[in-house]
């Protein structure tokens, strides 16, 4: 594992980076513990994928070298007392073109001991670090139902930069056909400008370092067409028309080891039909589990509802600008 250049003197005796060979499936037990009444079924994988990684040393052995080049939480700080961790934060860096990225995740601080500042001093870690790592960027992500959290992080000099809402459904047969003026189809290639400058705008570049769009899952074309079929991914895509004009666009992915994802794409005037199309996506892919859709907050909600999704999480996007921050040593 890098080794850290600041003195740990900057910080209480407790901290301490994380040490993969040994603290992992205290780290699971600490945020299962914490995000419980939360967690959705990729979180409840994730904390297995954790559990398991702890009891693999040949992953192990590998990941002490990999910490600072993979998108895994295999670098961040503990808060220990008395030899049991009571607070956890992890560093995971990503990459967007030349550009580092780090997203600060999984900040969790057992109940008894909150309202210490150990989740303070644990970020707080985690920034100066990805600062001595050179990051281009420090961002990370919290839940818009936690205004004591999004206060902290605000006093520590992050700033919003966006909110995505995620929303799932489980997919029916039996749903009603779309109403008769509107029609539903395979997108067509025609109709690929406006889709595209529809995706660009629900999901925005600036966390294309996240979350990249799958252009060659959606894209039409030969070229797309023949790697999905090689790489065997499974994408289905439709299309809604109303008054014979293109209103909305669909792109189903299964995702191996996560909840089947929709990228969806719409007009500004296309609600009507958004939720008729959504319907259809419901009710043809009816052999599938759940379905995810993240979207923009605020952003063709009752559409959305209406076509029998529910809500899932709203989370705040936050991005760290040193002019911002309070008191982090600098």
């Amino acid at each position: 594992m890098a080794a850290i250049s600041t003195p740990m003197y900057a910080y209480p005796p407790q901290v301490r980076p994380l040490n993969i060979l040994r603290d992992l499936p205290a780290v699971a037990d600490l945020v299962e513990s914490c995000f419980l009444d939360t967690m959705d079924d990729d979180g409840h994988r994730y904390i297995d994928q954790m559990r398991r990684a702890g009891k693999d040393n040949a992953f192990l052995r590998w990941a002490v070298h990999a910490a600072d080049t993979v998108s895994m939480p295999l670098s961040g700080f503990v808060w220990e007392e008395d030899r049991q961790i009571i607070g956890n934060v992890s560093l995971i860096p990503f990459r967007k073109t030349s550009k580092r990225m780090y997203l600060i995740a999984n900040v969790a601080v057992q109940q008894d001991h909150r309202r210490r500042g150990v989740g303070r001093q644990l970020t707080q870690a985690a920034i100066h670090q990805a600062r001595q790592r050179h990051a281009d960027g420090i961002w990370l992500h919290v839940r818009d139902d936690n205004p004591g959290a999004i206060r902290l992080y605000e006093n520590l000099g992050f700033q919003e930069r966006a909110c995505r809402t995620s929303w799932y459904a489980a997919p029916d047969r039996n749903l009603l056909c779309p109403p008769n003026d509107i029609k539903i189809t395979a997108r067509q290639s025609r109709d690929w400008p406006q889709h595209k400058a529809w995706i660009e705008g629900a999901y925005p570049n600036l966390l294309a370092w996240y979350q990249p769009i799958p252009w060659i899952s959606i894209r039409p074309g030969l070229g797309p067409a023949l790697y999905r079929l090689f790489m065997d991914y499974e994408t289905r895509q439709w299309a809604a028309y109303q008054d014979n004009r293109f209103r909305a666009a669909v792109t189903w992915q299964s995702m191996p080891g996560r909840s089947d994802r929709l990228w969806l794409a719409a007009s500004s005037e296309g609600d009507e039909a958004l939720t008729a199309l959504l319907l259809h996506t419901r009710r043809n892919l009816a052999w599938r589990q759940n379905l995810l859709l993240d979207y923009p907050d605020g952003k063709s909600v009752e559409a959305v509802k209406a076509a029998g999704f529910h809500l899932r999480r709203t989370l705040v996007w936050m991005e760290w600008d040193a002019s911002k921050s309070q008191d982090v040593r600098r």
